[in-house]
């Protein structure tokens, strides 16, 4: 059994997977840095100074000034800015996923269009007959086309 997970693990996939999905790890991490310390800052600025990752819904009753303090006295908040945030990262993630995707489709060479038939069957006879012919040389059947 040893034996078949080496081989299974060895595979040109799996190994291609493994590396697709720590280059992902690391991109995502460089999105949402991007997200948080680039895109954000600006849009905050432009809405009033809003920091988004500030943005909480305190559902446990008492107050707090921001989001670390509800979170240090353990109350249940909803991070609707963090949400925000993170719904960013996402859409930034999926159209840089979409344009290379759409890039390897141009580099990719589509499959030439199969020829089209110049025999077919007679339905009668089953006899190999042109496509353009309208009696079966075989049985003298008529043939629609």
């Amino acid at each position: 059994m040893l034996k078949e997970f080496k081989e299974f693990a060895m595979k040109g996939n799996v190994m291609d997977m493994a590396v697709g999905i720590i280059i992902g790890a690391a991109f995502g991490r460089i999105v949402t840095s991007l997200v948080s310390d680039v895109i954000m800052p600006p849009i905050g600025l432009l809405l009033g100074k809003v920091d988004f990752n500030n943005l909480f819904l305190n559902i446990s009753g008492t107050s707090y000034p921001t989001l670390a303090a509800a979170k240090a006295a353990g109350a249940a908040t909803i991070n609707y800015g963090t949400f925000i945030n993170t719904v960013i990262d996402f859409l930034i993630v999926a159209f840089a996923i979409f344009l290379v995707v759409k890039q390897i489709n141009r580099w990719t060479t589509k499959p030439a269009a199969a020829p089209e038939p110049t025999t077919k069957n007679c339905p009668y006879c089953l006899s190999t007959i042109p496509v353009k012919a309208t009696k079966c040389a075989f049985c003298t059947a008529a043939v629609t086309a």
